[in-house]
């Protein structure tokens, strides 16, 4: 069975006057919020075999701030940012030969995409807090589809 976990970034600090959205670094409570759920992923044993991040430097301070969840392979992708459900399960599907991959992105994508593959409606779903994790399972041998996902795990800090 092939899982996908979905990681929205931890708190982020509010942007300075003339700062890009993808400089924001991630707060004191963030950095806090990316080691519990680093913490959680191991407890559950939960290492994903491919990591996805969005270019922002919070996903990266996410990533970073999870500590050793294993030695998996890692790749920025600038389509992450700001991407829509399709764009991110058409992402997503791309990597099918990876067996658990972790996905750290934003909102409000993330929340959206959980809902889609699971429930099949997107909708105005608000469910994905800072540093929220939705880890969801596929049956065998089908492709990243809506509907089709079971929502396996659902934690927050």
């Amino acid at each position: 069975m092939r899982e996908l976990i979905l990681l929205r970034h931890a708190h982020a600090d509010a942007p300075a006057i003339g700062e890009d959205d993808l400089q924001r670094a991630l707060s004191a409570t963030g950095l806090a919020e990316a080691q519990a759920a680093g913490d959680w992923l191991r407890e559950h044993a939960l290492l994903p075999d491919l990591v996805l991040h969005s270019p922002a430097r919070r996903t990266r301070e996410t990533l970073t701030g999870l500590g050793d969840i294993g030695a998996p392979a890692v790749c920025e992708e600038a389509a992450i940012y700001d991407a829509s459900p399709g764009t991110l399960a058409a992402l997503t599907d791309t990597h099918a030969e990876a067996r658990r991959v972790l996905l750290i992105g934003h909102n409000p994508g993330l929340e959206q995409l959980a809902a889609l593959l699971h429930s099949g409606q997107s909708g105005s779903y608000r469910g994905m807090p800072p540093a929220g994790i939705a880890v969801l399972e596929f049956p065998a041998g089908t492709s990243i589809e809506p509907g089709v996902a079971r929502l396996a795990r659902f934690w927050w800090p």
